[in-house]
């Protein structure tokens, strides 16, 4: 593999298209994600969100176009090189794929486990702390079964970050979850980008949870870390793509998305723009 340049990007997607035989799903796509920023992949359904990912993680090979991921092309590697690359990234499932039949620790550790040869005792460590960074240490030799919707959800997070990835994948973290819970999960991406400073990036069309993220900090407090509103005026920390038609139909941040006077922007965000 090769190192990246200090001021490199970690993704660089560079005029990609990719189709199922005769359905296209992406025409030239091109964008990168800055190391420690955020980033909302949006779209409707459909539209080449979580291809995207499967394309970036090496799951799919472009028709045209060239895939960076930490200096390395992802494009052209072959599977072991692959399985290098991915090992420096983490990825949250839209349905959380945890194990059932392991304990909350044992998914959480997963990878330390199966992947590195970390001892024990280290792995039980470094799972103990990303549980305390998402607020479920209480959990940690619960089974799956035994949490709710929404902690299932935050354990998937602990898994993704258990291995100090410098990029961190989300398809669809907060789809099927009520607001108040998916709230929780916005929560732990704000402390993510704020507090880790891991290079992120979120495939969503839940516009409210994207909004909230982009408005919100985190900072560390004397009871833990605490995540709190932005100035009014403060929409800069993330930036939002939305797809459309295999395209990047737009990107800028939450003040210039609510701005534009796009056709299929303001349809897109029609009855979804706030107050919340």
């Amino acid at each position: 593999m090769i190192p990246p340049a200090m001021d490199s990007p970690v993704i660089s997607v560079d005029h990609v298209s990719f189709a199922f035989d005769d359905h296209v799903v992406l025409q030239d796509v091109s964008f990168t994600v800055p190391k420690g920023s955020l980033r909302f992949l949006m779209g409707a359904s459909g539209s080449g969100k979580s291809v995207l990912l499967k394309l970036i993680l090496g799951l799919l090979r472009p028709d045209s176009g060239t895939i960076t991921v930490n200096g390395n092309r992802i494009d052209q590697l072959p599977e072991d090189e692959l399985l290098r690359v991915r090992a420096d990234i983490g990825m949250v499932f839209q349905e959380n794929a945890l194990f059932d039949s392991l304990t909350v620790a044992e998914n959480v550790g997963y990878r330390l486990y199966e992947e590195t040869r970390m001892p024990l005792a280290e792995v039980r460590t470094r799972v103990e702390e990303v549980l305390g960074f998402i607020g479920l240490s209480e959990f940690i030799d619960r089974m799956p079964s035994e949490l709710s919707g929404g902690q299932r959800r935050r354990v998937g997070v602990a898994r993704g970050m258990a291995t100090k990835p410098a990029l961190l994948l989300f398809d669809d973290p907060t789809t099927g979850l009520d607001p108040i819970t998916a709230m929780t999960v916005d929560d732990e991406v704000v402390k993510l980008r704020d507090l880790e400073q891991v290079t992120t990036l979120v495939a969503t069309h839940q516009i409210r949870d994207a909004f909230y993220v982009a408005t919100h900090k985190a900072t560390r407090g004397a009871d833990g870390p605490q995540v709190t509103p932005t100035a009014e005026s403060d929409t800069t920390h993330a930036e939002f793509m939305v797809l459309h038609e295999g395209r990047i139909h737009f990107q800028g941040d939450a003040a210039e998305l609510l701005a534009c006077e796009d056709a299929y922007i303001k349809e897109f965000l029609f009855k979804t723009l706030p107050p919340w």
